[in-house]
């Protein structure tokens, strides 16, 4: 398929990286049309080159040859549903949603013939939101997973891995339910842990500045991504509920019996619990270069 116009509605962190990924590339230039209902947004993203033109009307999509959906992932099967009657024969959908599952089962009920529908997710992103964040780099040797490839032609996957890959990310498949498990594991679980220690400071009101006063880098490190987008985190757990419950309850059980032995003054369990971690996260380490 020869690509000419994209189309990013939401022109946010992923939206905007995208816009401006795209523009750095080497590869045939392509148009892309903005479109989000923020006007501050559209300015700044074209004010960036992140998109050549801009729009707040979803009517916009209608020459668009690939068209991205780059809001927070409960809206995104709502925008499919008004986007679908303006897209040409031919165009392909695509997401940037952290859980697919959902996505793939509201989506699919909606697609007439010859409009063709490709899930992603960069495993990318940062712990500050807006077009302000937006990275040219952010995709760069970062993992972007494809879904739905075995429902969508594969001349519609062939185009989106190749568009992923001017992006400099690396393309790896899954299916849905798959995904969403890993999703939880390695992203949703520590969003939320990395919640509940920064929230744990307001159980010592008291001493909660003092002790941030005194924080190094473990503290800091480990909560830094606490502080990314409270609606899209909010809606990323009711859409992968099952998956990132099961992850908490299984983090919980660890955590419980952290509390047993520490209580017990069980050494032998705690150095076991330490050793066992340190153990993972050396060989995750060399295995995946993980900093």
């Amino acid at each position: 398929m020869t690509l000419s116009k994209i189309a990013i509605i939401g022109v946010g962190l992923i939206g905007g990286s995208l816009g401006l990924a795209f523009k750095a590339s080497d590869n045939s230039p392509v148009e892309i049309t903005g479109i989000d209902t923020n006007q501050a947004s559209l300015a700044q993203a074209l004010e960036r080159g992140a998109i050549d033109k801009a729009d707040t009307d979803l009517t916009a999509v209608a020459d668009a040859d690939v068209v991205f959906l780059c809001t927070p992932v409960l809206q995104i099967s709502r925008l499919a549903q008004l986007v679908i009657p303006h897209l040409k024969q031919g165009a392909i959908l695509t997401d940037t949603g952290s859980s697919k599952l959902l996505i793939k089962e509201n989506i699919r009920q909606q697609l007439p013939q010859k409009i063709y529908y490709v899930g992603g997710h960069p495993m990318a992103g940062r712990e500050k939101s807006g077009i302000a964040a937006a990275d040219k780099d952010l995709f760069k040797n970062k993992w972007y997973i494809l879904t739905n490839v075995l429902d969508a032609p594969a001349a519609a996957v062939a185009t989106i891995s190749e568009l992923v890959q001017r992006l400099g990310a690396k393309v790896t498949v899954m299916d849905e339910e798959h995904h969403d498990l890993c999703a939880a594991i390695i992203s949703h679980v520590p969003h939320v842990a990395a919640a509940a220690l920064a929230n744990l400071l307001n159980f010592y009101p008291g001493y909660a500045e003092e002790m941030l006063s005194l924080a190094g880098g473990g503290f800091c490190d480990t909560t830094r991504i606490a502080s990314s987008d409270a609606d899209m985190w909010a809606d990323i757990c009711i859409a992968n509920a099952e998956a990132i419950a099961s992850g908490l309850e299984n983090f919980q059980m660890l955590v419980d019996g952290v509390i047993s032995a520490t209580r017990e003054g069980d050494r032998a369990a705690l150095y076991a619990y330490f050793k066992e971690a340190k153990l993972c996260r050396d060989t995750v380490l060399m295995r995946n270069s993980c900093p």
